[in-house]
C-alpha cells in the first residue's frame, strides 16, 4: 500500500466519519423496532346477558313427512282411445270433476242395442201376463219371458254404466296431478292408472318417536292427553301459524326400529304444507319453571359437555359448566350451571381465553370510544 493511501485511511476524519455511521444505524435499527412494537391491550369488549330464570315449554321435536289426508288414484273403469284431457295438471279438482275423456262411440252403441233389447223384452212380458192370467199360455212361457225381461235390463244398466264411465272423474278433491297417458292413448283396465289426486287440506304428517324421546312421556309412550299442543316447523324453519292435533298412535311399539308412529293433522286451507315435505313436528308436553336461555352461539360443546363463558366479579372471563337441555328457537335452554344474575358472554368467543380482562356491556349498547383493545388496530 502506498503512502499516501496509509495517510488516508488513518486520518482522524475518516475514523470519526465511519464511527458515526455506525452510530446511526444502530439507532434507526432500535427506533425502528420501537415503532413497531405492540401497544399494551386492553380490556376485551364483550356483550353479556343477564341471566334471569324464565318459564318454557316442554316438547318433543323430531322430524317427519306430510302427506295428503287422502291419495286416490284416478284409473279408467272402461277401455278405448283417450280422446281428452279435462284438466290443469297440479290445479285444484273437485269431487266428481270430469277429468278425461274417453271415445264414447262403441258404448253408445253397445247401450242403444241393450235398450232395444231391454225394451223388447218389456213388451213380451207385458203380451204374455194377460195370457198366463187366462190360461192361454203355459206358465212356463211367461216365466221364461219374465227372466229374459229381467236380463234384459241388467245389460242395460250395465252398457249405460259403462257409457258413463267414458268419462273419467275425480274420486275425492284435491290437486290433480300429472297425467300418466296422453291423448290417443289406447287405455286397457288392465293398464287403467291415468292420473292421482291428493286431498291437501287437511294435511297429514307421519312422525314416530324413538326410545329417547319415549322416555320423556309417562310409562314410555304417546297419548293423546300427554300433549298440550302440536306444531310445525316448514323447511325454510318459519314456525306454521296454525297448531295441529294427532290423529292417530300407534298402539305398540314398532320391534324392528324400536319406534312408536304417529300422525298429526293440520288445516291447510292456504297450502302452505306441501305432499312429500320433510317437515319438523313438535310435541308441547307441558312447561318447565327456573330455566335459563343462551344463544346457541354462546354455547360450546365438549368432551367434558356443555360450557358458557361468564364475567365474574374482577371483570375477567370465566368458563362455567352448564347442563343444557334441547333447543327453543335460537336458544339453548340451560337446565342447570347458572343462576339469577349470571353474566353470560354473547360474543367475541373466539378470541377470549380464561383470565382474560374483559369490558362488558349490554345487548345494543353503543361501543365507548376505548371498548376496542388497542391489539386490534395500529396507531395513526
Amino acid at each position: 500500500m502506498t503512502l499516501a493511501k496509509r495517510q488516508f485511511f488513518s486520518s482522524p476524519s475518516l475514523s470519526a466519519w465511519l464511527t458515526m455511521a455506525c452510530v446511526g444505524v444502530v439507532l434507526a435499527g432500535c427506533g425502528e423496532k420501537k415503532a413497531d412494537a405492540p401497544p399494551p391491550q386492553g380490556p376485551m369488549p364483550v356483550t353479556v346477558l343477564d341471566m334471569q330464570p324464565q318459564k318454557v315449554p316442554t316438547r318433543v321435536e323430531v322430524m317427519g313427512q306430510a302427506e295428503g289426508a287422502r291419495e286416490a288414484e284416478v284409473r279408467a273403469r272402461v277401455g278405448g282411445i283417450l280422446l281428452k284431457r279435462l284438466y290443469q295438471e297440479g290445479e285444484p279438482v273437485k269431487a266428481g270433476q270430469a277429468l278425461f275423456q274417453i271415445d264414447r262411440a262403441p258404448y253408445e252403441i253397445a247401450a242403444a242395442e241393450a235398450r232395444a233389447r231391454a225394451e223388447q223384452t218389456a213388451r213380451e212380458v207385458a203380451r204374455l201376463k194377460g195370457l198366463a192370467e187366462a190360461k192361454a199360455v203355459a206358465q212356463k212361457d211367461y216365466d221364461d219371458a219374465v227372466s229374459a225381461n229381467a236380463m234384459a235390463q241388467a245389460t242395460l244398466k250395465q252398457a249405460e254404466l259403462n257409457l258413463s264411465w267414458t268419462t273419467v272423474t275425480a274420486p275425492v278433491a284435491g290437486v290433480a296431478g300429472r297425467a300418466v297417458k296422453s291423448e290417443g292413448n289406447l287405455i286397457s283396465t288392465a293398464d287403467s292408472l291415468l292420473t292421482n289426486v291428493q286431498q291437501v287440506n287437511p294435511a297429514w304428517v307421519r312422525f314416530s318417536l324413538g326410545e329417547g324421546d319415549l322416555a320423556k312421556f309417562p310409562a314410555r309412550r304417546v297419548t293423546a292427553e300427554a300433549v298440550q299442543a302440536v306444531e310445525l316447523v316448514l323447511p325454510d324453519g318459519s314456525v306454521y301459524p296454525k297448531r295441529g292435533k294427532l290423529n292417530f298412535v300407534a298402539s305398540n311399539i314398532d320391534t324392528t326400529l324400536g319406534t312408536q308412529q304417529l300422525r298429526a293433522e293440520f288445516d291447510n286451507s292456504e297450502q302452505l304444507i306441501l305432499p312429500g315435505q320433510f317437515v319438523r313436528v313438535r310435541l308441547v308436553t307441558g312447561e318447565r319453571d327456573g330455566v335459563f336461555l343462551v344463544p346457541q352461539t354462546a354455547v360450546a360443546q365438549g368432551e367434558q359437555g356443555a360450557r358458557v363463558m361468564t364475567v365474574g366479579a374482577d371483570n375477567k372471563a370465566t368458563p362455567r359448566p352448564v347442563q343444557a337441555g334441547e333447543w327453543l328457537g335460537k336458544d339453548w335452554v340451560i337446565l342447570g350451571g347458572l343462576k339469577a344474575g349470571d353474566k353470560v358472554i354473547i360474543d367475541n368467543l373466539i378470541k377470549l381465553k380464561p383470565g382474560m380482562p374483559v369490558k362488558p356491556r349490554a345487548p345494543g349498547e353503543a361501543p365507548a370510544g376505548g371498548d376496542k383493545p388497542a391489539a386490534d388496530g395500529k396507531k395513526g
